[in-house]
């Protein structure tokens, strides 16, 4: 059974890519993660999202969809996310923007979009 959160759902992520093109929804994203993670550590922790969250207009999320969106998102087991975590699970997160993903990530890719970034060693 879908949440209250889930069911009012709004996937603006599809047109923020139509709008911005590759390079400028790459930028969005970085910024939302920017918004969403803890200062101190450079990663989005679970006290973190609950706290930020709301900035986003994602207030009504329960701790379970929090610990949920976390787990979803953290590939490498570590209990939070990572920038290209976080940008890889907005994707995920969005079927229609799946579709156009190789599309967008070729994009910003070819024009530096990710220069910014730095891989986890």
């Amino acid at each position: 059974m879908a949440s209250k959160s889930q069911s009012n759902f709004q996937d603006f992520l599809p047109l923020m890519a139509e709008k911005l093109g590759g390079d400028g929804l790459i930028g969005e994203l970085c910024n939302g993660f920017q918004v969403l993670m803890d200062s101190d550590k450079g990663v989005i922790t679970f006290e973190s999202l609950k706290k930020n969250s709301a900035l986003l207009g994602l207030k009504d999320l329960s701790d379970d969809d929090l610990y949920n969106m976390l787990k979803e998102g953290d590939f490498d087991g570590d209990g939070a996310l990572n920038q290209m975590e976080f940008c890889v699970l907005m994707f995920r997160l969005s079927p229609e923007l799946m579709e156009q993903s190789y599309f967008l990530l070729e994009e910003a890719l070819q024009s530096g979009g990710f220069q910014d970034f730095r891989f986890p060693l």
